[in-house]
């Protein structure tokens, strides 16, 4: 039998122990705050700014939305960094990407102070990682490795195949998955002899942006699969990067779309902004 990797399950349970964190934090003067800035009116970033809000509220941590206009110079938006940046009451600034056009994304991650990068995407806290150091993860890897522990799967030996190599998932999840001690391969879109390569794996995790790209064929039996898409195929219906229905009874263990992946990477910004304002109720006393 497959195991379904559900995500909201998952989140849902780890919120109840952070809620009861925050709670904690609070009898003790410091309320857990984060700052999320979208710059623009692309619908589906706001959606997901509003996803992350209504679970910071839920869970009592303070949820800034500052929503600027496309208009918005790259000046103006690393002003209002640098006032958060200041800000003793915040713990976590993100910017919602991507950027309108003519702001540098790159100058804008590296404004956010890494003590508060709650992206993880600053170069500092990047490095951290690869050096097996502790610091800020960036939210989708942090939350896949939170739910492969929810379901008890070691990854220590395994032979990891990634398929994608953004710096938001493949990059970090690759660093992620070597400071546990899997045997990592990344791949992309000039990796030749792509199906041999993620046959081989006991962990396969995708990230490309591809609807239903990964087909039984190019699965192990019984391997664990992580769908990080979230795709539109060509009849409209919301589908992974992985073929759901071929897979599934190929796969040991697979993640859904949606109610998979989505909820930890939403998760796992949560349990970090909490984690930056623990530091905070160190150093008040």
């Amino acid at each position: 039998m497959t195991t379904v990797l559900d995500g909201k399950k998952t989140a849902d349970a780890l919120m109840t122990d952070l809620k009861n964190t925050v709670t904690t934090l609070k009898a003790q003067g410091v309320t857990p705050a984060l700052a999320v800035i979208l710059v623009g009116d692309d619908p589906a970033s706001a959606i997901y700014v509003r996803n992350k809000h209504r679970r910071a509220e839920s869970l009592g941590i303070r949820s800034l939305q500052i929503q600027l206009p496309k208009t918005t110079t790259q000046a103006e938006l690393l002003g209002r960094i640098a006032d958060l940046n200041a800000d003793s009451a915040i713990d976590g600034i993100l910017v919602q990407l991507p950027l309108p056009a003519g702001i540098d994304e790159q100058a804008v991650i590296q404004s956010i102070s890494p003590e508060k990068d709650v992206d993880g995407f600053h170069p500092i806290n990047v490095g951290r990682l690869w050096t097996n150091l502790p610091g800020v993860v960036a939210s989708t890897p942090y939350g896949i490795m939170a739910l492969l522990a929810y379901y008890q799967i070691d990854v220590s030996g395994m032979n990891a195949v990634i398929v994608g190599r953004s710096n938001i998932v493949g990059r970090p999840m690759a660093a992620l998955l070597l400071n546990h001690d899997a045997t990592v391969t990344m791949t992309h879109s000039r990796t030749k002899a792509l199906a041999e390569k993620t046959r081989a794996a006991d962990l396969l995790v995708v990230a490309t942006g591809r609807p239903e790209m990964i087909t039984a064929d190019m699965v192990k039996p019984g391997a664990i699969v992580i769908d990080v898409g979230m795709d539109r195929n060509a009849a409209g219906k919301l589908v992974g990067d992985v073929d759901y229905a071929g897979v599934a009874p190929v796969a040991g263990a697979i993640t859904p779309v949606p109610g998979g992946v989505g909820p930890m990477t939403i998760a796992s910004l949560m349990i970090q902004t909490v984690a930056i304002a623990k530091r905070r109720v160190h150093e008040q006393q």
